[in-house]
């Protein structure tokens, strides 16, 4: 017969074991000055800010960044997963480089959030790594008006990076109500300064796209250049239609290479982008496609490689031409046609002319559920 603690022993290895999962992260509803965190439909989170950089900074620091510190780590251990050498340091003092370069407005909304009690140099290297270390693989599909069953343009665009597992829980929409600049809207995460994905009030809508190949003899990298983000940001606070923006980018010194897709309420284009080289490519037929390779003459190499799949995703998106008018439904369904399964962590679909945004964030991959709708006219009034 076998003694009691034998017993015990056996019952509790024949019970059956839950184990419990971590709760997602979750934003903490709060206002603070102009500022203000809420969520729409209980899921989605929008942090609303509004006036100078000063106040902007220090409300996105108090919203957002102190309680998702989580993310501001995210650099260090993305470094530490792709084992960079020398990792933080080297890239602290590159960032800590490229600082004169900021915009003087987003350099003191920096410096407010620091003030604020955040991190300096997660900041640093937060807001200037995706110029030194390349890690993106996105997709952008674009319908003019007359391909669209809506009779308005659509811009749908996937944001694929690492997610490390938890990253796509920090997903956040922004809208910014800057003091004296359009008021516009960036889908991105807690302490980025700069604009990934984003449209303003005159209907004004991009994202970015990386380039890792390019033509033999063209310069991939400038170190005295403005961090990437930086200058799209500038695009929706100072441009009204595509070719504002193409001329403002002219006139700015570029980093890196990439491509950023870009549309207004009457046409779209992608800008092919180099630290020296602007070269536009626009749409055929009403249909804009775009991954992360350059297509045009001018900057495409000779031998052209599919990284990240992204030959087969730009195919596969270029199978919307097939169609006579795409619906939202469709351009989403093509856009989770090329998604990512652990690394697509935002997705979005922007109405430029009524200003509509239907995003998908907080889960892997962001396309598979419904996408929330925003209407931004009532969220971009000051």
């Amino acid at each position: 017969m076998p003694r009691p603690r034998s017993l015990l022993a056996l019952v509790l290895f024949l019970l059956p074991v839950t184990l419990t999962a971590a709760e997602p992260f979750r934003f903490p509803e709060k206002e603070h000055g102009k500022g203000k965190l809420k969520y729409v439909d209980k899921t989605l989170p929008v942090l609303i800010v509004e006036g100078t950089p000063d106040e902007i900074g220090e409300q996105t620091a108090v919203l957002a960044a102190k309680p998702a510190d989580k993310i501001l780590d995210y650099p260090r251990a993305l470094l530490d997963r792709f084992q960079v050498p020398l990792g933080w340091q080297v890239f602290y003092r590159a960032g800590t480089g490229m600082l004169p370069q900021f915009p003087a407005d987003h350099r003191t909304e920096l410096e407010a959030m620091v003030k604020a009690g955040i991190d300096r140099e997660k900041l640093v290297v937060g807001n200037t790594m995706f110029d030194l270390k390349k890690s993106i693989a996105c997709s952008a599909l674009h319908v003019g008006a007359e391909r669209s069953a809506t009779k308005n343009p659509l811009f749908g665009r996937n944001l694929d990076y690492p997610s490390l597992g938890y990253a796509h829980e920090y997903g956040l929409v922004t809208v910014y109500r800057p003091k004296d600049k359009h008021a516009f809207v960036s889908i991105g995460f807690p302490g980025l300064v700069g604009c990934l994905s984003g449209m303003n009030d005159a209907g004004l809508a991009l994202g970015v796209l990386e380039i890792y190949t390019v033509k033999e003899g063209v310069d991939k990298f400038d170190a005295k250049g403005v961090p990437y983000a930086l200058c799209y940001r500038r695009i929706l606070e100072e441009c009204t239609t595509v070719a504002e923006a193409e001329k403002l980018l002219r006139s700015m010194k570029r980093t890196t290479t990439n491509c950023l897709a870009i549309c207004d309420k009457d046409g779209a284009a992608v800008f092919e982008i180099t630290p020296k080289e602007l070269v536009v490519r626009r749409p055929e037929n009403g249909i804009c496609t775009c991954t992360n390779h350059f297509c045009t003459k001018e900057l495409k190499p000779e031998n052209q490689q599919n990284l990240f799949r992204s030959i087969d995703r730009m195919n596969t998106l270029d199978k919307t031409r097939e169609q006579d008018k795409l619906s939202i439904e469709d351009v989403h369904k093509s856009l989770h046609a090329v998604a990512n399964k652990t690394n697509t962590m935002q997705t979005m679909i922007f109405e430029p002319r009524t200003l509509k945004l239907h995003v998908g964030i907080g889960t892997l991959p962001a396309t598979a559920g419904a996408l929330k709708v925003l209407d931004l006219t009532p969220l971009f009034k000051k």
